[in-house]
């Protein structure tokens, strides 16, 4: 059975309605905002998500991304304030804060973002000398992006970054900079050597002197040792020369002996100690020497008292004197000057 009139008309509606429905219905996925416009004009801007709008009537304007950006600057060549040709290349970062603005504010935003960060690149770095520009990439930097982002903010845009990648000056005068690089640290060299030899010679002075001064304040010690030993032996020398006097006043035949032993001693190391004599011969009484001994032992027991006194060893005689083989005429330096 065919349909009536009326039946077509019923569908017609419900596919129309059907239709509108799917139109009207919008869906924003996240990270974008699509802008609204009725009959030509903006009205508002839609969120990530499920959106419905008038169909027929009001359409999507732009849909814009909103996340941040990546925008390559590409290679420029730049003359510094000294006039040297470089070339610079950068990337910029942006992000859209405000879809509306940034779809009717401004035309091809993207190329505007680029045009812009370049002219300012050449500004910035035009207005530094070419060392200053090669050392100094963060003021560059940071610059830039104060210019930058403030040129786009009628734009709903914020710039977040400006990097400058590279820098490359002319091969010449990369070459003129590393002589120059290698004169100066040359320089550095020479200069470090010859302070550290100054340094070395102020510090072997200042232990020469420090030496010096130890040496002289040990002399001086050992001089005044010596002087402090010279005078207790003296007054020992006196104090025994006393005791001696005394005993001889008392009558003491001991005493004597032992004063005329100890010179008698003396002497007879000096004469063998003497640098200009190789051989000596003289006549030497061992029984007077021995006689002598005997009283400085006696004047010993009476000083420490009456000790048990070691067994004396057999002393052997004494051998008679050989005839001497020499021409050299014998000289007693006891007794008095005699002439051959």
């Amino acid at each position: 059975m065919p349909f009536a009139g009326p039946d077509i008309v019923v569908i017609a509606l419900v596919a129309l309605v059907i239709l509108a429905l799917f139109a009207g219905i919008k869906t924003v996925p996240q990270g974008y905002r699509y802008t609204i416009e009725l009959f030509g004009r903006y009205t508002r801007t839609l969120e990530p998500g499920l959106n419905l709008i008038i169909p027929f009537i009001e359409r999507i304007g732009s849909k814009l991304n909103v996340m941040e950006q990546v925008l390559d600057v590409p290679t420029q060549e730049v003359i510094t304030k000294d006039n040297a040709s470089v070339s610079a290349d950068a990337v910029a970062f942006y992000q859209i804060l405000n879809a509306a603005q940034a779809a009717y504010q401004v035309a091809n935003l993207e190329n505007a973002i680029l045009n812009l960060t370049m002219t300012n690149i050449r500004s910035v770095m035009g207005s530094m000398d070419l060392d200053e520009l090669l050392s100094n990439r963060e003021a560059i930097n940071d610059r830039l992006l104060k210019v930058v982002d403030e040129a786009v903010g009628p734009w709903g845009i914020k710039v977040t970054r400006v990097e400058i990648k590279d820098i490359q000056p002319p091969k010449d005068l990369v070459d003129a900079m590393a002589r120059q690089m290698k004169a100066e640290r040359e320089k550095r060299a020479q200069v470090l050597e010859a302070e550290g030899f100054r340094n070395a010679q102020i510090l072997r002075a200042e232990g020469a002197k420090q030496s010096a001064i130890l040496q002289a304040e040990g002399q001086r010690e050992a001089a005044y040792r010596e002087a402090e030993a010279r005078e207790r032996l003296a007054e020992a020398e006196a104090k025994a020369t006393r005791f001696v006097s005394d005993a001889i006043a008392a009558g003491d035949v001991n005493a004597i002996n032992y004063f005329v032993a100890q010179k008698y001693t003396e002497a007879m190391a000096a004469i063998g100690s003497a640098p200009n004599s190789k051989i000596v011969l003289m006549p030497m009484e061992a029984s007077s020497l021995i006689g002598s001994l005997g009283g400085i032992g006696a004047i010993a027991r009476e000083v420490f008292g009456d000790q048990p006194a070691a067994k004396p060893r057999p002393v052997a005689p004494p051998a008679p004197a050989a005839a001497p083989t020499r021409t050299t005429p014998t000289v007693n330096p006891f007794a008095p000057n005699q002439e051959n």
